[in-house]
């Protein structure tokens, strides 16, 4: 009979996301393992390689947002407060310039790889079709508008170019610069 798991992925998949953020994309698995608790084989043995524990991450990652940003919409009556909160959610896990900067750098490599590039663009669907989701119950709200599948794709634009920008240049924390920008485009729309 097999041994029950007693470590879950979602340790690994968090021990995971944590290292990034400390050391960027030259993180290790033993770096992994070391900040989840685990012998090297453990992670190993889960996720097969550095690639494979990355895909498993993206993987979450995008379930995880998917989740945060619908959460934070449902959480406000307002309509336009709630496609705020769901965009203004996108980033807030990026935690302090630093880390910021050191996912940013992983950012690059997830780019330079076909396989996980294809896992961002999946990612950024799933963040886009829940900000048009937002955007539909407060567009009656925003007749200055565009259309709403290009209204997700300008507010997707506009909170990625916030965390790079963040990431580069901190001041304050990030959700408040996405608040401000977001409350730019939406006061702009409601016109």
């Amino acid at each position: 009979m097999a041994r029950p798991k007693t470590i879950t992925d979602q340790r690994l998949l968090d021990s995971a996301h944590t290292v990034i953020g400390r050391v960027g994309p030259g993180f290790t698995l033993a770096q992994v393992a070391a900040e989840a608790g685990v012998s090297v084989g453990t992670v190993g043995q889960r996720f097969g390689s550095k690639d494979g524990l990355l895909r498993a991450l993206f993987t979450h990652a995008t379930a995880e947002v998917d989740a945060v940003m619908l959460a934070a919409a449902d959480a406000e009556a307002d309509p336009v407060a709630g496609l705020r909160a769901a965009a203004v959610a996108t980033f807030l896990s990026l935690g302090d310039a630093e880390t910021a900067a050191n996912h940013l750098g992983q950012l690059a490599v997830d780019l330079a790889d076909e396989h996980l590039r294809g896992q961002l663009g999946r990612h950024f669907a799933v963040m886009q079709e829940r900000l048009r989701h937002a955007f539909d119950r407060a567009a009656p709200l925003l007749p200055g508008a565009p259309a709403p599948e290009v209204a997700a794709r300008v507010l997707l634009s506009l909170v990625n170019g916030v965390s790079i920008d963040w990431s580069i240049r901190p001041h304050g924390r990030i959700a408040d610069r996405l608040g401000q920008d977001v409350d730019a485009v939406l006061d702009a729309w409601r016109r």
